[in-house]
């Protein structure tokens, strides 16, 4: 290739990093503080990219409900701390640092939180995804706001 291509196409796959970890913690809130950690289309699998993100939560902080990408297969991984958290229909968990769990494309995730008021927390959260997919992360409207009516 080029040196002339070179450079333009590396500020080019850069931008597209940078506009896919900004889209996975824009739906984030206040409470936690999203980082992008790791992006890379695998080269076996045409079409997907891993995507990893650290997720640090303050005390008693937590990230408001959510769902992921339809094509998002995520493991997370406990850093620091106690994470409690919720997928789907599932049983409510509490998960301490070295632990881990696993959540299908297209989850739900009604409850992720710092299990802890006085202490943080910290999780690495691993997504396989479309490469194209731009909305990992997505705040899970509630029935009053899909039908338009506050209570």
């Amino acid at each position: 290739m080029p040196q002339s291509l070179k450079r333009p196409i590396a500020a080019a796959l850069c931008s597209i990093a940078a506009l896919t970890w900004t889209a996975a913690s824009s739906a984030h809130e206040a409470g936690e503080k999203v980082t992008p950690n790791f992006e890379q289309a695998i080269p076996n699998i045409p079409g997907k990219s891993l995507i990893a993100v650290e997720v640090e939560y303050p005390p008693g902080e937590s990230s408001a409900p959510h769902h992921h990408a339809r094509s998002a297969f995520i493991y997370a991984y406990v850093v620091s701390g106690a994470i409690e958290s919720k997928v789907n229909d599932g049983e409510t968990r509490i998960y301490t640092a070295g632990q881990s769990w696993s959540e299908p494309p297209g989850a739900s995730h009604p409850i992720s939180r710092n299990a802890s008021k006085t202490e943080p927390a910290k999780l690495l959260a691993v997504f396989v995804a479309d490469t194209d997919d731009r909305e990992l992360t997505t705040p899970t409207k509630s029935p009053e706001q899909s039908t338009g009516v506050l209570k």
